[in-house]
């Protein structure tokens, strides 16, 4: 596999060039187009290489489903999910380089999508092409899920499973949208929070006051809501709505042992500017960031933030807000929770209006299975060092829905790293460690064909 992927280096990268050109932002209505073409071109890509291919139409966005079965029954089969969505690339003012013209520098590969998800599932996608055109026929049974709407919660993907339970039947589910537990030590994840979100807005007057005529007068929306949000969370930093921690069950001690947390206070501080710490007082950060659900404010809105004063008393003022959530809790009923939270804290006499944008549940499986086992083998193999298993503080939105309707043993992996500004300008993923995740799956697939 080695010789293989760099006697056609060039051509992959070309390829996985012009898959990043596409602005496929699933979340902005005007990119649509740039979708179905980016959804079109993969799955030409994929069927030219050897591999059966087609789109599965969904409610919004098509899917990308590939399959080769011709290991036959008595070979597993693995289906590899990704996405072909990316994230919006505001501010644009901050890219180094346009966002969709993928640029090179110092080995590093700068694009929207490069890393998330373009990146890990084009090397996934070319490791399984080669191993058929190495071999002639794959060790295990592949198919391909490969979505559009990740980055907008996967609407298509979930009101469409059911009926495509059938067509998407396998042993394994592989997630190929995960990190390394830092740059040399490749991990396996085996959970993902989940994501409850909404917003609100607190109304308190018919239109904007004049801050002299009406200061002393009208209640201020924005001191209104800077102190609703100011009492979602106690002096030790726990979140203080009723019920929200209903079902949560704190992790056992080997719990806590059984995952590889590399990253530190000073790291932080390091990559990324952090000096002042979030999280529950007491907590350590794998605690905080994987084990115990969240609540954050994503954005705030009232009265005037343009350049110098306008001495105003807003009509209205809002906030945006998320939490990360783990097993035993429900979406739904959370973002409920926090809303019936804040209607007792509103000032009376002011006006409150909620807006839910829904959420997913988070998702936790067994590390002890063939394909993990193949996977850390094989990774030893491409870096020389023992991989670990790792679970994750972000969501994949799809992934519990898809590995409880599919009964499948689920499986996180991935190259990229907390540190290639992922979701950020200037998003970015270096060649070296595209051709390790493709010959880490290339190398898996293999072991799995000869060990089952």
């Amino acid at each position: 596999m080695d010789r293989w992927f760099l006697e056609h280096k060039v051509h992959i990268q070309e390829a996985y060039f012009q898959f990043l050109r596409f602005a496929s932002i699933s979340a902005d209505p005007q990119s649509r187009k740039e979708m179905l073409d980016c959804a079109h071109w993969l799955k030409e890509y994929i069927r030219t290489h050897g591999l059966h291919s087609e789109l599965v139409t969904t409610s919004s966005y098509p899917i990308v489903y590939a399959e080769d079965l011709e290991a036959g029954a008595q070979k597993p089969t693995v289906l590899i999910y990704g996405h072909y969505d990316v994230q919006p690339v505001d501010p644009l003012d901050l890219w180094i380089s346009p966002p969709f013209e993928p640029t090179e520098r110092d080995g590093n590969v700068f694009a929207r999508g490069a890393v998330d998800d373009k990146g890990q599932i084009f090397y996934a996608i070319n490791a399984v092409i080669a191993l058929k055109k190495t071999f002639g026929k794959l060790p295990v049974n592949v198919k391909f899920c490969i979505e559009g709407e990740e980055e907008s919660h996967s609407m298509g993907l979930s009101t469409s499973l059911l009926k495509l339970k059938e067509k998407f039947k396998a042993d394994y589910l592989l997630i190929v949208d995960f990190d390394s537990l830092d740059d040399g030590t490749f991990a396996l994840s085996f959970g993902a929070r989940g994501m409850a979100s909404l917003e609100f807005k607190v109304i308190g007057s018919s239109k904007d006051l004049h801050s002299g005529i009406h200061g002393g007068i009208a209640y201020n929306p924005n001191r209104a809501i800077s102190e609703m949000l100011s009492s979602l969370w106690d002096q030790n930093g726990r979140v203080a709505v009723d019920g929200f921690y209903d079902g949560v069950k704190m992790p056992s001690e080997k719990d806590v042992k059984r995952y590889s947390y590399s990253l530190n206070a000073a790291f932080f501080e390091k990559n990324f500017g952090i000096r002042c710490l979030g999280g529950e007082k007491g907590r350590s950060l794998q605690e905080n960031n994987w084990f115990l659900p969240t609540l954050e404010i994503n954005g705030l809105f009232g009265g005037y933030s343009g350049a110098g004063n306008k001495t105003v008393i807003p009509r209205e003022a809002g906030a945006k807000l998320s939490c990360r959530l783990v097993p035993g809790q429900d979406p739904d009923l959370v973002a409920k929770k926090v809303a019936e939270f804040l209607k007792k804290k509103v000032p009376s006499g002011m006006e409150i209006q909620f807006e839910f944008h829904g959420g997913m549940k988070a998702f936790r499986s067994d590390p002890d299975n063939a394909l993990s086992r193949s996977l850390l083998e094989a990774a030893k193999e491409v870096t020389s060092k023992p991989g670990v298993c790792t679970m994750s503080g972000a969501s994949i939105p799809i992934a519990e829905e898809m590995s409880r309707i599919l009964n499948v043993k689920t499986i996180g992996m991935g190259y990229g790293l907390s540190t290639d500004d992922i979701h950020a300008p200037n998003e970015h993923f270096d060649m070296k460690r595209f051709e390790k995740g493709f010959l880490t799956v290339a190398k898996a697939l293999k072991l799995l064909g000869e060990k089952t």
